[in-house]
């Protein structure tokens, strides 16, 4: 429970486990201008995702295994220690990340908030983001697009801290000689994201 739950749920209403509590305190917390960061989970083939927005956008997408205190404390600092799970605010994101996992989706559309990216992270990331479905490149090419042709090991840490995998398809980047290089769902997550996608043969 974050710091805004518990100081909500002081002032709300009894029963905080009636059905539709949480929804009536998300909307109360919005409506009170105290909500800056809502997230909420959505499932996938990689299991239970975790979604976190701003008005600006989608700012986090955490894979399952990330430890929510250390979640909650890097965005608490970063954006704004004002974050409720309030799923309404996500309904887009989960939308799309749905489709994008049953086929049906090759782009997202959902707005970013490049808060959590900075500097040279952060054009990498705007480089990989032009990086289509179904298509690959490598470090030393997001390296260059964003500045710095020598720098492919930067571009490599810069992905291996994107905030906001899958959507900006960090998955997209391999080595020149093809390997996967790194990624920091783990490999196994890469190569089914790109078997998903079609740039890595099944099996």
């Amino acid at each position: 429970m974050t710091d805004i739950e518990r100081d909500l749920r002081t002032i709300a209403p009894a029963y905080p486990d009636a059905p539709g509590f949480a929804e009536a305190l998300a909307r109360r917390a919005a409506d009170a201008g105290l909500l800056d960061v809502a997230y909420a989970t959505a499932d996938s083939p990689m299991g239970e995702l975790t979604v976190f927005v701003t008005p600006r956008g989608l700012v986090r997408l955490a894979y399952p295994g990330e430890p929510q205190g250390e979640l909650m404390a890097e965005l608490a600092a970063r954006v704004s220690p004002r974050i409720l799970r309030a799923p309404g605010p996500t309904d887009e994101v989960r939308r799309e990340l749905d489709d994008y996992f049953s086929g049906r989706r090759r782009a997202f559309e959902v707005p970013l908030d490049w808060s959590l990216v900075r500097g040279f992270a952060r054009g990498v990331l705007r480089a990989t983001a032009e990086v289509p479905f179904g298509a690959v490149t490598t470090y030393g090419w997001v390296a260059a697009e964003a500045g710095s042709p020598r720098g492919a090991r930067a571009a490599g840490n810069a992905l291996g801290s994107n905030p906001i995998p899958i959507v900006l398809p960090c998955h997209r980047v391999l080595h020149a000689d093809g390997g996967l290089g790194g990624y920091t769902g783990g490999l196994d997550r890469k190569r089914f994201l790109l078997t998903l996608e079609g740039s890595l043969a099944s099996g």
